[in-house]
């Protein structure tokens, strides 16, 4: 339970704050923790689903933090006002230069809850169509089709490591497929 709230920092996605919290046995404590407005992520099946090995758009993309490219899905973070899927529609076409016919949710979930509130929310896509991407100053991203078996490998080998990724892809290809 909160008890009080001091903010450190704003920045231009997140904020840090440090929380005064009452834990479950009556104690309190600080906890440092990242505030974020939450993100979509979607999964672009560019075939059909039902094929068994649908062709999946996957972007390969510059990441600071992780010192060099990632495999991953477009995803970015909500705007004020935004819902999960229009964030994910925007992302994708941004991100992917597509459209989608359908948009369907998978799962939402929290990235690191052990230091931030941040969720989210995970969608895959069908019946794309060509759009104009427009990236942002700070991304650098390469557009891959693969086939999905080809994306499941990677992360079994421990090439694609992006958890949201690795998360949307699995849940698409056990529940929604039934691989």
């Amino acid at each position: 339970m909160l008890v009080t709230t001091r903010r450190v920092y704003t920045g231009r996605v997140v904020r840090l704050d440090v929380d005064t919290v009452r834990f479950p046995d009556g104690s309190t404590g600080e906890l440092e923790m990242i505030r974020h407005p939450g993100a979509a992520a979607v999964v672009p099946c560019a075939s059909d689903p039902s094929s068994g090995d649908p062709t999946i758009l996957m972007i390969r993309q510059f990441r600071h933090a992780a010192g060099g490219t990632l495999w991953e899905v477009p995803a970015g973070t909500l705007a004020p006002g935004e819902s999960p899927e229009a964030c994910a529609r925007r992302e994708l076409l941004e991100e992917a230069g597509v459209h989608a016919a359908r948009i369907e949710p998978l799962t939402s979930i929290w990235t690191t809850p052990g230091f931030t509130d941040e969720v989210i929310h995970l969608f895959w896509a069908t019946g794309l169509t060509p759009g104009q991407a427009a990236r942002e100053q700070d991304e650098f991203i390469e557009v891959v089709p693969r086939p999905l078996s080809s994306v499941l490998k990677s992360i079994r080998d421990g090439e694609l490591r992006d958890a949201k990724t690795a998360v949307s892809i699995l849940y698409m290809a056990g529940f929604i497929l039934g691989l």
